[in-house]
């Protein structure tokens, strides 16, 4: 995390100053980092603890997470056992991308370590109907801008003209019943989630990031809206260690 004590947003009145001064110190956070997961744990710790409900002072996320996508063989051999645990026919270990988790900050101690996620730690992206069948995972690549089909099977030279591109934001206003969000029962309720919320983007070579939220106050469009500037931020401070992405 960056040596800086977080600067405390207000998430039910999260307005372009705060944006503006979260985006300044996100952009930071690679600053003293050796590799990408170390940048985006600094940028989930700080997320987690400068959102703020600002009736109770309380932290607004119940948990935060960044994830990325990367290619099967270039896992260790740990995140490749994981993947395996979802087998489909369709898999071809040769060239399937997986999301993984990189960096996680929770209320419960199980949540504030990647390597200790359940069901997260690597997911395998065979092919656009498997990842259909994860209403998250698909909705998140469509409110971010992109192609489901393109995020699996990068095409050579599709993303060298990135200005074009824009992206948007994953939002989910009401989370709780929603399909979009799974483990009602065991997380939205009882975490009393009300909104989810994830921005990010393209690295050059066509893996996408992206910073997901999960908040106990209520997230409105207009807040939602204002963290797609800091999409820019995120990939600024994580851009560099895109050859260099775990810890050791």
């Amino acid at each position: 995390m960056s040596e800086k004590s977080p600067q405390f947003y207000d998430l039910n009145n999260f307005d372009l100053l705060a944006m503006t001064q979260c985006s300044n110190d996100l952009r930071r956070m690679g600053q003293n980092a050796h590799c990408m997961e170390e940048a985006a744990n600094s940028i989930i710790h700080y997320l987690f603890e400068s959102l703020r409900d600002g009736k109770s002072g309380e932290r607004a996320c119940s948990l935060a997470r960044f994830f990325k996508t990367h290619d099967y063989r270039d896992l260790d051999e740990e995140l490749n056992n994981f993947a395996r645990q979802f087998p489909d026919k369709d898999m071809d270990l040769s060239k399937m991308k997986c999301l993984v988790l990189l960096a996680t900050a929770g209320e419960k101690p199980e949540w504030n370590s990647r390597k200790n996620s359940r069901g997260h730690q690597a997911i395998p992206l065979p092919s656009v109907s498997v990842v259909e069948q994860f209403p998250m995972i698909s909705n998140l690549v469509k409110q971010l801008g992109m192609d489901v089909k393109n995020v699996i099977e990068p095409r050579h030279g599709l993303f060298l003209d990135r200005e074009e591109t824009v992206y948007g934001v994953f939002h989910v206003p009401d989370a709780l019943g929603n399909p979009i969000i799974p483990a009602q029962e065991n997380f939205v309720k009882p975490q009393k989630i009300k909104s989810a919320l994830g921005f990010g983007g393209l690295f050059p070579n066509g893996d996408i990031f992206a910073a997901i939220l999960f908040s106990k106050v209520f997230i409105s469009n207009k807040t939602a809206s204002l963290f797609k500037t800091l999409t820019l931020s995120v990939e600024i401070a994580t851009l560099p260690f895109e050859k260099k992405v775990f810890s050791l």
